[in-house]
């Protein structure tokens, strides 16, 4: 019998938990399995869910097909009504070794997805690894308490809960321990972290405490935040932690007022600008990667204009582009919305404009010295995010220093130092 296998979709924290999965089904003897970690950002990744689902049976007739994640939670009367899915469970239930027991033994409802804004707490679900041998990725928060109003995500996370600290500084040194040289934090709303444990603990006392409790820890990275949230520790630590990486990559999503006034976001476009500023004053070598949507409903070409020279204002130098999709029980879905053309037309523009920044910004480093950490398959990554082109001989896990010669408009190039 063949093990369970997971497909995963869509964000980091998905990844991470499909890792758990996985372990569990395992655990559970699910054999002959093929497990769908679906996303439900946007209406395409919800497509591209369903023709995911398609081709595995078509390419696997007899396995047991098992759809959970953000879409089967958002949309399970979608999924449940595929005669190629076996069994529909939500994203509570999928981190319960319970259901994969039920799903081994038969004993299963073929629905099982409960109401997730019911969910009060987030396990801190330890495994040994995830990611590469070199870097791990690590849950600290799950859901969101916000309503954006493109966004489904609440509906499909729950609310905002946080892992407790001693839970993430235990798997931290666990990950040290068997050699993991950066870890991730990841999480809907990292930036969240800490308001429903005692004592309300923020982001920046916590990145704080691993820093201090886990010395060993070579390098500490955030995965995206919300600016508007940032308290003063974290602050003072992207000032004074030399372990934590100048690397922030923000949700952004617009550079004008009416547009983020609409998305029923807390920041404008002067308090991106103003952040960003502040953390160069702070720490000048941070660079800033930023999530982007082309084309809301409602955005003129002088809107759009905000958007693109907000990349400027802000020197942002990784750009994540989504070109709007309209998001069934959301407000943007009822707002009036652009042609599909001039949405895909904009989006390909961030997009020019984001490799032009990243160009320039790799341009920028030819000639100078790096510290790479080096991953799987002849690639190491900088502290500020860019990859480099590694030599075969140097073994994933190892951190040295390079020379940059060039680059090629995605990686740097150069040698490895003796």
């Amino acid at each position: 019998m063949a093990d369970p296998f997971v497909i995963t979709l869509g964000c980091r924290l998905n990844a991470y938990e499909s890792e758990v999965v996985r372990r569990n089904a395992v655990a559970a003897g699910l054999d002959d399995a093929i497990i769908v970690n679906t996303c439900a950002v946007t209406g395409e990744a919800v497509r591209r869910a369903t023709q995911t689902i398609r081709k595995l049976r078509r390419e696997n007739p007899s396995a047991r097909i098992i759809v959970t994640g953000c879409a089967a939670q958002t949309e399970p009367e979608r999924f449940a009504a595929l005669d190629e899915v076996d069994h529909v469970i939500g994203n509570a239930e999928k981190m319960k070794p319970e259901t994969f027991i039920g799903l081994a033994t038969s004993a299963s409802e073929r629905v099982q997805v409960d109401d997730i804004m019911s969910v009060r707490e987030t396990a801190g679900h330890l495994i040994d690894g995830f990611g590469s041998r070199t870097r791990a990725y690590v849950q600290v928060q799950n859901g969101c308490d916000h309503r954006c109003t493109f966004c489904i995500i609440p509906f499909g996370r729950g609310p905002s809960r946080s892992v407790p600290a001693g839970e993430i500084v235990n798997q931290i040194r666990r990950l040290a321990a068997k050699g993991c040289r950066e870890v991730v934090l990841t999480g809907v709303d990292i930036t969240a972290y800490g308001a429903d444990l005692p004592g309300k603990p923020s982001l920046g006392v916590l990145v704080r405490q691993i820093l201090k409790l886990v010395p060993e820890l070579e390098r500490l990275r955030l995965s995206s935040i919300d600016q508007v949230e940032t308290d003063e520790h974290l602050m003072r630590a992207i000032a004074e932690e030399e372990r934590l990486m100048p690397h922030l990559h923000l949700s952004l999503q617009s550079g004008h007022d009416m547009i983020l006034k609409r998305m029923k976001r807390r920041h404008r476009r002067a308090d991106a600008v103003s952040f960003c500023n502040k953390v160069r004053r702070l720490r000048p070598e941070t660079v800033f990667g930023a999530d982007l949507i082309a084309g809301f409903p409602t955005e003129s070409d002088e809107m759009f204009e905000a958007s693109m020279s907000v990349v400027d204002d802000c020197a942002l130098t990784y750009l994540h582009v989504f070109p709007f999709s309209a998001r069934k029980g959301t407000p943007a879905a009822r707002m009036p919305q652009l042609e599909r053309s001039v949405v895909k037309e904009r989006a390909a523009r961030l997009r020019e404009k984001g490799a032009a920044t990243l160009h320039r910004f790799l341009e920028q480093h030819t000639g100078s010295e790096v510290e790479v950490l080096v991953e799987n398959g002849c690639i190491g990554r900088t502290r500020q995010f860019a990859e480099m082109r590694m030599p075969p001989s140097i073994a994933a896990g190892a951190m040295v220093r390079a020379r940059v010669s060039g680059h090629d408009g995605q990686r740097l190039s150069g040698e490895v130092m003796a």
